[in-house]
């Protein structure tokens, strides 16, 4: 059979069928359209070894000699007893076209009575799309433990980096040695976590953003999971993904299948940068995906739109005249969408009671929530609620009235002697494996949606499913897919309603649930110093019209820390935009220079969402300078259509996190600019005459240029750069450049 090759973007992927299982002989630089005789590959076999060489295989199994993580394991129960058909041997089958640009792979076993089809996609930008699908052929029942989806990387790969983090620190970067053995990442949260790694990467010595070579994958699963690097003996190394299933959680019945999540894997020649481009061409591509119709040349789509969000503006404190005075000001600042947050449903007024009872309070909206709605949707502004319908506190009516509902490791009700979880803020989660609990938060969002005029939901998560279970049997997979159904029936009955995934902030960051979601909630924290980081890793693999990034209050609401207006407002810009504040209290020169902001973000978020993600390597490691590079972009005064080609604008950030080692940061160069081309560069936020403009720098003179702008062409910029303004630190300035 002859050899698969796939090809795209400087990407190939090659498959060879001689060892008569598929085996994966290179993923990572294209290798032209012409391949040679793959027998020149057939390795050395090593003293003290099988009599053969060990094929990589897409789903290495011990039955080849691998002696590595397999990709497959399982069992037969057969007559009550379990341990059968314990090792596989697959075989190729059947090597097809599915029609769609996907090729499908059967191997099969019939001896065991295992067939596992694996599907293929190499999408435009060199991101390749991979998922299993394993089926019981057998006449008894086959208990699954895992099946992993994993890709080989080139031996020049000798450094993995993967992301970790916390509540408030969501995906923040660690680095190590590849080295022999297995380095495993494991999230039990029953979401996707806090500390999960959004991309696990291995790379050659040093890699970057700009320079490298980098093997990136990333499992698009929002239950529990596997991310793995497996280095054997012989230099091997394979990176990969699996759910991660609980006792017993899958047994196929004869006839019976199970897919994989998808693994998303893409390679880069030019560090991280690469991989962003392959990952952001994949969700702008899709047919669903909501971007401004004017930046892209797309019929459809709208730009992503200032959200003002209420929660650090009034808490529980929900208040008609106090939020239509909230929605008066917001739409005075040009705010578009305006989103009331938790507090609104009977019996809450703080977050002990209520989570389930998911009807509008009477107490306290006596006449719904219409009034409030109509106060927004007057002024021009979209409504949006917040939810969280995967949740319960013990204190509410559906719990008082079905206790059977709520998920736990007994098969009895705690009303019964059942033993619950321990409680996390106060609550539980609602059992949506049973069909009655899913069919009642099925309706009651649908009521809501049905009848009241809201756009958009805040969907949010808050806590980890731990001892997850149903009728007393592990269940965290079968509650992820009721979830996801939940989401993709609410989605079909009510289009036009976006969603946005929210779980304590960033716990559910994956492309399972931006498949069903317009936008996730990065972190609950709102302090500009930490987003810097958090919006970087996770601006990796999301681009930034889906990660959502609001200014706070003056003092952040979860680290007290006090940044200005300029430095929240440009942390901010670089996601889709909005405010958590109290904007009533903006008052004189900061609400001018506020409202200037939301019409400089109106006026390139064409630009922001739909261009190219460039991030320079500083050496000075308390500067980070980071922009989007619009190679097609209509600007705000430009009829819709009417587009440039190239680099035609860009905007950066440069952004000071600390006290910088040298007493000027001297001259930056700025990547990612068309060489010949010349720009014309000037330094737009924070300008003079803005409130914050004095505090920023920290210097006798600035540079000559930060007055009236430079010209300099692309090559002048990326290999001489200019001369930067030394910043106080936790200070930031936004830079515009422009094709002349």
């Amino acid at each position: 059979m002859e050899p698969l090759h796939l090809r795209s973007a400087g990407t190939s992927l090659v498959i060879s069928f001689d060892s008569g299982e598929a085996e994966v002989i290179h993923w990572g630089a294209d290798l032209g359209s012409t391949l040679p005789d793959l027998a020149i590959l057939t390795a050395a076999i090593p003293p003290s070894s099988i009599d053969a060489t060990v094929p990589a295989g897409l789903l290495p199994q011990a039955s080849s000699a691998w002696r590595g993580r397999p990709a497959l394991r399982g069992h037969r129960i057969a007559d009550g007893v379990p341990g059968y058909d314990f090792s596989v041997r697959l075989r190729v089958a059947e090597v097809a076209s599915d029609g769609a640009g996907a090729v499908v792979i059967i191997q099969a076993d019939a001896d065991a009575g295992i067939r596992v089809s694996s599907v293929l996609t190499l999408h435009d930008r060199g991101l390749l799309e991979l998922r299993h699908t394993i089926t019981n052929t057998g006449t008894t029942p086959y208990q699954l433990d895992e099946l992993a989806t994993v890709l080989p990387v080139a031996p020049a790969a000798v450094e993995l980096l993967d992301l970790t983090g916390r509540w408030c620190r969501e995906r923040h970067p660690q680095r190590r040695p590849i080295q022999q053995g297995t380095w495993v990442r494991t999230g039990r949260h029953g979401r996707t976590g806090h500390d999960s790694s959004l991309l696990f990467a291995a790379g050659t010595a040093g890699f970057g953003n700009g320079h490298g070579q980098v093997w990136a994958t990333h499992l698009a699963w929002s239950g529990n999971h596997e991310q793995f690097a497996d280095s054997i003996g012989d230099g091997r190394t394979m990176i990969g993904g699996s759910e991660l299933l609980g006792p017993a959680e899958v047994i196929l019945q004869p006839g019976a299948s199970y897919t994989t999540p998808a693994l998303f894997a893409a390679y880069s020649g030019r560090g991280l940068d690469g991989i962003s481009e392959a990952f952001y061409s994949w969700f702008r591509n899709r047919p669903h995906h909501v971007l401004p119709a004017a930046a892209t040349g797309l019929p459809a789509g709208k730009p992503r739109p200032v959200v003002l969000n209420t929660w650090e503006a009034v808490y529980f404190d929900h208040n008609l005249s106090t939020l239509i005075e909230l929605a008066e000001s917001a739409s005075e600042l040009g705010v578009e969408r305006f989103v009331l947050d938790d507090g609104w449903f009977r019996g809450r007024r703080d977050d002990h009671a209520g989570l389930g009872d998911w009807y509008v309070d009477e107490t306290l909206w006596p006449n719904g929530l219409t009034p409030l709605i109509d106060a927004v949707t007057s002024r021009g502004m979209e409504f949006g609620l917040w939810v969280e319908p995967e949740m319960v506190n013990l204190d509410s009516d559906i719990v008082r009235a079905h206790p059977e509902w709520i998920a736990g490791p007994s098969a009895q009700s705690y009303k019964d002697g059942g033993r619950l979880p321990l409680e996390w803020r106060n609550q539980h989660i609602i059992n949506l494996v049973n069909p009655q609990a899913w069919q009642y938060i099925y309706d009651r969002i649908d009521a809501l949606l049905r009848e009241n005029n809201i756009s958009y939901l805040k969907w949010d998560q808050n806590r980890d499913l731990l001892e997850h279970g149903h009728a007393g049997r592990s269940s965290v997979h079968e509650q992820t897919l009721a979830a996801y159904r939940l989401f993709d029936e609410l989605r079909k009955a009510h289009p036009g309603v976006e969603i946005e995934s929210c779980s304590s902030g960033g716990a559910r960051v994956d492309l399972g649930i931006l498949e069903r979601t317009d936008r996730i909630w990065g972190s609950d924290c709102n302090d500009a110093l930490e987003r810097q980081t958090i919006q970087r890793w996770t601006g990796v693999v999301v681009p930034p019209e889906l990660v959502g990034g609001h200014i706070g209050p003056t003092a952040s609401h979860t680290t007290a820390r006090t940044h200005d207006l300029s430095f929240r407002a440009i942390t901010a810009l670089f996601g889709h935009f909005g405010m958590e504040w109290d904007v009533r209290s903006v008052q004189g020169t900061e609400r001018e220079e506020l409202k200037r902001f939301i019409g400089l973000y109106k006026e390139h978020r064409g630009l922001i969402h739909s261009g190219r993600m460039v991030r320079a390597d500083l050496a000075d490691e308390s500067l980070m300078l980071h922009g989007v590079v619009a190679d097609t972009y209509a600007a705000a005064n430009v009829s819709a259509g009417t587009v440039a080609s190239g680099a035609t604008a860009a905007l950066f950030a440069l952004v000071c996190t600390r006290t910088t080692f040298a007493e000027q940061p001297g001259r930056i160069t700025v990547p990612g600019l068309e060489g010949g081309r010349a720009y014309r560069v000037e330094a737009i936020f924070p300008a003079p005459g803005d409130a914050d403009y004095a505090h920023t720098f920290t210097q006798a003179q600035p540079p000559a240029w930060l007055a009236s702008g430079a010209e300099a062409s692309g090559s002048f910029l990326a290999e001489v750069g200019l001369p930067m303004p030394a910043l106080n630190p936790e200070h930031a300035l936004l830079l515009k450049f422009m094709a002349l």
